[in-house]
């Protein structure tokens, strides 16, 4: 059974001293975390603060990017050992806003997740379509596309490590989501794709949807059998709301 793992991306929220104001909160509501994993991914500036907080606690910490080179004239850029002297677990790389608003390339991204893997890191690496490629009927082949590109330089030896989060671009920020039912039917194309890329690693590769993730919406979402968690955007930003998101197991019980 593939475990949850539950992301939460401030984008360019919060200053080092928000930021760790947010995890000494955060920690205390997530001591009885349910079987899942739960990462935080502040921004740059922020890493070092909350990697001190969260420290031999089960939250784990992602950057929001990455450089694949290992050092060299990339000004304002991050590297992957950059990254784990700052004791991430984890990167976001292909980012729908990286995509869209700096040009982020397949090509780039599958640079990125090669390197993160290389350095002992997870990728958690982002596909999804715009608005207008979904009504024009070209999810699959656009996702599909994205898909096979960005993980090019994995090989199913390491498959498993990697994570996958589809976005629909028309739902992030928008507070418009996917219906449930909508977001299986993407979630088991990639699984598809998946599959036919990297085998049976492909069946035990998690996928996580992101898009308006809500604490109101992320029990149904993850009632489908393809969806193995959430990347959360704007609910991630207060502790109480991303514990609850966290603890969706807990409060679909009841509790």
């Amino acid at each position: 059974m593939r475990r949850p793992v539950m992301a939460a991306n401030w984008k360019m929220h919060k200053t080092r001293g928000e930021a760790e104001a947010f995890a000494r909160a955060f920690l205390p509501l997530v001591k009885e975390a349910p079987d899942v994993d739960v990462v935080l991914a502040p921004t740059a500036t922020a890493l070092d603060a909350v990697s001190r907080v969260i420290e031999g606690s089960h939250v784990a910490l992602a950057a929001q990017n990455v450089h694949p080179a290992e050092q060299g004239a990339f000004t304002g850029e991050i590297s992957v050992g950059m990254l784990q002297d700052l004791g991430c677990g984890y990167a976001i790389v292909g980012h729908s806003e990286r995509r869209t608003l700096f040009g982020e390339t397949d090509a780039q991204v599958a640079e990125k997740a090669h390197a993160l893997l290389a350095g002992g890191l997870v990728p958690i690496v982002c596909v999804g379509e715009s608005l207008e490629q979904r009504e024009t009927g070209q999810t699959f082949a656009v996702v599909g596309a994205q898909l096979q590109e960005s993980l090019s330089k994995v090989d199913a030896a390491q498959a498993e490590k990697v994570i996958v989060a589809y976005e629909p671009i028309w739902a992030i920020g928008t507070g418009k989501t996917a219906t449930p039912e909508i977001a299986q039917e993407t979630h088991a194309m990639i699984r598809e794709r998946l599959g036919a890329q990297f085998g049976e690693a492909g069946t035990a590769m998690r996928i996580q949807y992101g898009g308006s993730v809500k604490p109101e919406n992320v029990a149904s979402l993850m009632a489908q059998p393809d969806i193995d968690g959430a990347l959360v955007g704007g609910a991630s930003l207060e502790p109480e709301s991303f514990s609850r998101i966290v603890h969706f197991q807990r409060e679909t019980a009841g509790a």
